[in-house]
């Protein structure tokens, strides 16, 4: 009865098709998680010397419509590459960058500003920038503030400040890394609402302002 699928696939499997998707699918995790482990990096080094950044993660939802401005790349995410970028009176140092895919895309982006009446008055245009585009797309943003060092990830329009980064690489595997296929909505709602709870610093003591 299975004759003909029987077939089809052995001759996948003697032209290495079926060896190409597995390795395929494991390049792209292997990836992702070696970006993560550049993120985390860049975040630290730029934290020391307190380096503005903002780092744009698209998910799911392209951002293109939000995102005109800047210039073109197509190149391995790496930490001295986003160190360099950032750097301030660079070409490419004002603005977001957007990943895609594992990949950096675009540098010199700018981005919606919240208009949010929620966000800390003390924020300013970077952290306003990180979190409106996550009011209108899936993405993740990395920010580093220039005045304090501070370490944030906005997502949803939520911003979540004060990480290390440790808590900052935790946080990207589990909204970044594929999920297993069984793990309900819920579950990854309530995951992400435990992860606020866990490490939202919001400490009335720390008053100074930041970009």
């Amino acid at each position: 009865v299975f004759q003909q699928e029987l077939r089809h696939l052995l001759e996948q499997l003697g032209e290495g098709k079926w060896f190409a998707f597995r390795t395929e699918t494991l390049s792209q995790s292997q990836i992702l998680e070696n970006m993560i482990d550049e993120i985390e990096e860049m975040a630290a080094r730029l934290s020391k010397t307190k380096t503005g950044a903002l780092v744009v993660l698209e998910r799911k939802n392209r951002v293109d419509d939000y995102l005109d401005s800047g210039r073109e790349l197509d190149a391995i995410v790496s930490a001295p590459l986003l160190i360099n970028i950032f750097e301030p009176n660079t070409p490419l140092h004002d603005g977001a960058v957007l990943i895609r895919k594992g990949r950096l895309a675009r540098a010199a982006c700018f981005m919606p500003l919240s208009v949010s009446n929620k966000i800390d008055p003390q924020l300013g245009t970077r952290h306003r920038a990180g979190i409106g585009i996550t009011e209108v797309s899936d993405a993740v943003v990395v920010i580093v503030s220039e005045e304090t060092g501070t370490i944030s990830v906005a997502r949803a329009g939520r911003l979540i400040r004060y990480l290390d980064p440790q808590v900052l690489a935790s946080i990207l595997r589990n909204e970044i890394l594929p999920k297993e296929s069984n793990q309900s909505t819920k579950t990854k709602k309530e995951s992400w609402k435990s992860q606020i709870k866990r490490y939202l610093n919001a400490s009335d003591q720390d008053k100074k302002s930041e970009d």
